[in-house]
């Protein structure tokens, strides 16, 4: 059967899912064998355990044999956001120590193994997938070894927390699979309103609240879209709409009513954080909706296109609408012909029949143009030159260029080798996303980066814009 739209992008953000949303790294030395010198051959890892997803992990080796060849693995396991499939996957890098024996990842060149550069995240991003795990393995945990001719002369192990302690979570019952992860310390947090993208429903949107809330902020999830999942053609909440059609943004409105109605929420500092067609809806928003206080837009649209679902017929709605008026829309050309590789094994882009449309309609296009100038809140824009996805570095730079000329506050973070998922931290595998026909863009190294890179001044954007210590 040909897949529809919104169940071809399901797979594409399937991968992304460990994106959306992802795990990062706490550390603790566990039982590190000794060698035969003077000094034992160790890992050393910091921060000490454990390390909040998201915190940056340094990794270095002592005493390393200065006449031989010492080979660094890594092992992990992962889950599939939807089916729930447990993974081994596993990485290994072989490097000549220095003079004093010491060895830092941050700067160490590889002589062989899965990655090439110096990289302190090497070990994580390069990981492949080895086959079925074991049910006993911890998923937040990476195993670390070293190796020289073959003996093992230490092991550690890397663990991941997700969230601080002191992060509570609780359903949100007036909005289908919403979720507010806050702090259960005194006094009232700003809030970041977190949104998905096409692949609908809650599982990617809810994954991301908690590392998100253990940096300061309240974090409410804030599903719209859930269309019915490929093959069971069920949606994970039935409640909310099946077709990508004709979204309302004012639904954001009443999520500032229930939020101001909290005690534990300061709901005059309210950011949106919104990933592919979430930063669509975001900056949609931050046009119409005077209150939000910022933006955070990843892989983001500079226009608005065509809506699609059950029971819509193509190039006659729009994705998005106010107070019931739908926005116009760029539609899109030759998507029928673009979905034909999932059965031929033909590499799948959907940028193409996107760029395809917007050539085809450049008046339409025009019309359809977010007027990214009218919001007056500080907007950050994260986007990759390489999105298979859609032209999210371009569109990045007609938001950035508009806003600049209206000299309003915006940070443009636009990564040249990375692709859709620059969502993440960076210590999460990459190598993985354009398995498949369906291509997301740019290399594993580049993503890895984009996420990285990307995370940390995301941070530091929405505790600037919220007044966050």
């Amino acid at each position: 059967m040909l897949p529809t739209l919104a169940q071809s992008t399901v797979l594409s953000h399937a991968r992304h899912a460990i994106y959306s949303t992802a795990a990062l790294v706490t550390a603790f030395a566990l039982g590190l064998a000794a060698a035969p010198s003077t000094h034992a051959q160790s890992f050393q890892i910091s921060p000490a355990n454990p390390v909040l997803l998201g915190d940056p992990v340094s990794i270095k080796f002592a005493d390393a044999p200065k006449d031989k060849l010492i080979t660094l693995s890594a092992e992990r396991v992962t889950s599939a956001w939807d089916s729930g499939k447990r993974i081994i996957q596993k990485s290994e890098a072989t490097f000549a120590a220095t003079a004093t024996g010491a060895l830092d990842l941050a700067s160490a060149v590889p002589t062989a193994g899965t990655y090439k550069k110096a990289d302190p995240r090497g070990l994580f991003w390069s990981m492949k997938p080895q086959g079925d795990a074991p049910p006993d393995r911890a998923l937040l945990e990476v195993r670390l070894t070293a190796t020289v001719e073959g003996k093992v002369v230490a092991n550690a192990t890397v663990s991941f927390i997700n969230a601080l302690p002191t992060i509570k979570t609780e359903k949100v019952d007036p909005f289908p699979g919403s979720i507010l992860v806050n702090s259960t310390e005194p006094g009232k947090r700003p809030v970041v309103i977190l949104m998905g993208g096409s692949e609908g429903g809650s599982f990617v949107v809810n994954r991301g609240a908690a590392p998100l809330a253990s940096r300061g902020f309240a974090v409410l999830t804030l599903p719209y879209y859930s269309p019915p999942e490929w093959p069971s053609q069920k949606a994970q909440h039935p409640e909310l709409p099946a077709a990508f059609a004709d979204i309302p943004i004012e639904r954001l409105n009443e999520a500032r009513a229930w939020l101001m109605k909290r005690t534990d929420i300061d709901a005059t500092r309210i950011a949106l954080h919104g990933t592919s067609k979430g930063a669509e809806f975001v900056l949609l928003a931050g046009v119409h909706l005077p209150w939000i206080t910022s933006i955070v837009a990843v892989v983001p649209s500079d226009v608005v296109w065509e809506g699609w679902g059950p029971n819509v017929e193509p190039g006659k709605r729009s994705s998005f609408s106010f107070n019931g008026k739908p926005f116009p829309f760029v539609p899109y050309q030759d998507f029928a012909q673009e979905f034909m590789g999932f059965q031929t094994g033909e590499a799948v882009r959907i940028r193409r029949p996107q760029d395809k449309g917007r050539a085809a309609h450049p008046a339409a296009a025009a019309a359809a143009r977010i007027p990214v100038e009218k919001i007056k809140a500080p907007v950050m824009l994260i986007a990759g030159q390489e999105d298979q996805v859609w032209n999210s570095g371009m569109m990045a730079h007609n938001i950035a260029e508009r806003r600049a000329e209206a000299k309003l506050d915006t940070v443009s973070l636009i990564y040249t080798d990375a692709g859709h998922y620059v969502g993440g931290h960076g210590y999460n595998p990459t190598v993985g996303y354009d398995d498949g026909p369906q291509k997301s863009g740019g290399t594993p190294e580049g993503n890895a980066f984009a996420q990285a890179d990307s995370w940390g001044k995301s941070i530091a954007f929405l505790k600037r814009t919220l007044s966050v210590r």
